[in-house]
């Protein structure tokens, strides 16, 4: 727990807060909280309501959401150029979360030393015609940092993406007093090992303030009860278009005189944000069988 003194302390869930099975605490929540009797413990009494958060899908099949930060004023989604290679379907399904919570996204493509800059500008090209503000860092050369830096001063932000990327590297770059602990990568499956347990949210001292959420390297990301009919908003390069098909509830997949593909023909949307569409549209779950 993080007072607005400053102040770190323990502090543990009163018990009816344990009973509530509607009242989970999660990283970044604000709290109230009081003393025992005895002045020398902190309890949490009350969770107060979220102005925003980032969730993904329960893994490995369980029901439901797992939120993984609350009360973050941004998620800044971290891949690396190599070592792991970037998986963009996994970019596009943070991006997507991020959008259908309304909170803003931006990327950072990290150890692009390991590669030509034709091939980083190539990645990130559809995204940065998208809108989305794309950060090309290298803490190896000290490339990146000061635009990045700028990026979360002042700001809650959600550093998030697959494991092996250098979340925790960029992090100590930035904030040299926080001394993250690093793991490294195993070349033989080309994933980075998890070295992150939980998320950790912490507090920025530098002149700027503001806090950074340092998350567990996700291998499953997965969308949660979003309406099919909803993910089309969730691509910023869409919403030009939406509106324009034949067909009021166009699902952009297959129906005749969609714009939204019309807008793929004419390369104003990029085949590949489109294809991420698509296998999104085909794992979002029956509206008719939602999750509990």
């Amino acid at each position: 727990m993080h007072t607005v003194a400053g102040e770190t302390h323990a502090a543990s869930l009163r018990g009816r807060l344990k009973q509530d099975g509607n009242q989970k605490l999660a990283v970044g929540d604000r709290v109230a909280v009081e003393r025992d009797d005895s002045g020398a413990a902190w309890a949490i009494t009350a969770i107060h309501p979220r102005r925003s958060k980032l969730a993904r899908r329960a893994p490995s099949g369980a029901r439901g959401e797992r939120i993984v930060a609350a009360n973050v004023d941004q998620v800044v989604v971290v891949l690396a150029a190599a070592k792991p290679e970037p998986h963009v379907r996994m970019l596009d399904r943070f991006l997507v979360i991020a959008e259908g919570n309304d909170i803003a996204a931006c990327i950072v493509i990290n150890k692009v030393e390991l590669v030509e800059p034709a091939f980083v500008e190539a990645l990130v090209a559809p995204y940065e015609r998208a809108g989305y503000a794309v950060h090309r860092t290298s803490v190896k050369q000290r490339v990146g940092l000061e635009g990045l830096h700028a990026a979360v001063a002042g700001k809650t932000s959600a550093f998030t993406g697959p494991s092996g990327v250098g979340k925790s590297s960029l992090l100590n770059a930035l904030y040299p007093q926080l001394t993250l602990r690093i793991g490294e990568i195993s070349e033989s499956v080309n994933k980075g090992r998890h070295t992150t347990v939980g998320a950790l949210f912490i507090p920025l001292t530098d002149p700027s303030g503001g806090y950074v959420v340092d998350t567990p390297g996700l291998r499953e990301v997965g969308l949660w009860g979003m309406p099919p009919e909803n993910l089309d908003h969730c691509f910023p390069e869409f919403r030009p278009f939406l509106g324009s098909c034949k067909f009021q509830d166009c699902s952009h997949v297959h129906e005749p005189h969609c714009a939204v593909r019309g807008a793929v023909e004419s390369g104003e949307i990029t085949a590949a944000r489109h294809e991420s569409y698509l296998k999104l549209h085909g794992d979002l779950p029956d509206p008719d069988n939602t999750w509990d």
